[in-house]
């Protein structure tokens, strides 16, 4: 089954769309901040390049 992400503009479109939810029992989760930053890095890292690789000491350089 496919998913739906809506951001509300405002508090009172956040209230609006969970009342139309529930009335409507339709299944729904709230998501944190942290969540939406995590599915996001999880996005990121799926449409990241893996045909190339770096090395180790490279790596170290740039955490230096």
């Amino acid at each position: 089954m496919q998913s739906i992400l809506v951001t509300p503009r405002n508090s009172q479109e956040f209230l609006l769309l969970s009342e139309f939810l529930e009335k409507s029992k339709i299944s729904n989760e709230i998501l944190s901040l942290e969540e939406m930053e995590d599915i996001g890095l999880y996005k990121l890292m799926n449409e990241s390049d893996r045909s190339k690789k770096v090395s180790q000491d490279v790596i170290f350089k740039l955490l230096d």
